[in-house]
């Protein structure tokens, strides 16, 4: 009997539908000797259902979707306790996490990376007791992709995010956080606090220090009180950005495996384009937890 893959897909993803690419998909992996199951993310219990289905005759889980998509599927597969190995195909509107592992843009040339690939412990941040692949944040713009609308995703691509989130502006307030942590602590005033398990936010390596396999996790607070000094702090961050040097004086960046974090109001927090936890919040990073299928050369480089 052949080896089975659950393939797991979100239709709704991205600018171009992975149905688009089912006949080339079960192309490759029949040539492999694989046999694909099919599942559609319905985002309800029967998401978890399907994963009652898996056993050892499965070889694999593919997912197909951005890093919502991922994200929900990931909590599900760690809630199961199946330690199969996980691809993943870009098919989403950033794809940050699909990125970290070193997966091209294309579907077919991904599909073709996961077939000559081999799993590989990438760890996962872990918040309130949820997953993430990518990222935690909170603060000005950061729950943007929750508000824009999947048509807006799919037809304008990550410049719907900035769109959409300038609509934030008027009503915006500074956090007051106080972050403990075990490489540093921050209190203060803040627009922006992220906490990377990836590197990228919308494709932008703004965490490019970080890695996806070393058991910490790379927090991002930027300092401040107005937008304007967003702005501000951004003019001094580009060159260095560019340059990957360092960051300046407006941007904490704090390297540690925990941390907890209280806040003075209930601020609205995202993972992975998701609705996060309320605060009071702690993060571990649970360290090469999901076993990963990256491309042969992988090596996580910046």
């Amino acid at each position: 009997m052949l080896p089975k893959v659950l393939f797991i897909y979100n239709p709704s993803s991205g600018d171009e539908p992975i149905t688009a690419h089912f006949d080339k998909i079960i192309e490759l992996y029949q040539a492999k000797g694989y046999r694909l199951i099919f599942h559609r993310l319905t985002f309800d219990n029967r998401d978890d259902e399907a994963l009652a289905e898996v056993d050892d005759t499965y070889a694999h889980l593919l997912l197909a979707g951005g890093d919502g998509s991922v994200n929900h599927m990931v909590n599900l597969i760690k809630g199961r306790g199946i330690e199969l190995p996980v691809a993943i195909l870009p098919s989403g509107t950033a794809n940050d996490f699909a990125f970290l592992l070193g997966m091209p843009h294309s579907i077919v040339e991904s599909c073709k990376a996961i077939l000559d690939g081999h799993p590989h412990g990438m760890d996962l941040g872990l918040v309130n007791g949820r997953y993430f692949v990518n990222v935690f944040s909170c603060g000005l713009f950061t729950d943007v992709s929750q508000k824009t609308p999947t048509t807006w995703k799919n037809n304008l691509g990550k410049i719907a995010y900035y769109i959409n989130g300038i609509g934030d502006l008027p009503n915006f307030r500074p956090m007051q956080l106080s972050i403990t942590t075990d490489g540093g602590n921050f209190e203060g005033s803040a627009i922006i606090f992220f906490v990377f398990n990836g590197r990228t936010a919308g494709t932008l390596p703004l965490a490019y220090l970080s890695e996806g396999d070393d058991g910490l996790l790379d927090v991002l607070i930027l300092k401040g009180n107005t937008p304007l000094d967003t702005v501000r702090t951004a003019v001094r961050y580009l060159p260095r950005f560019l340059a990957r040097k360092s960051y300046p004086s407006g941007i904490v960046h704090i390297r540690c495996s925990r941390l907890h974090a209280v806040a003075l109001h209930n601020e609205h927090t995202d993972i992975d384009g998701q609705p996060g936890p309320s605060f009071p919040i702690d993060i571990t990073c649970e360290h090469a937890v999901l076993n990963a299928i990256v491309p042969k050369n992988y090596n996580n480089t910046k």
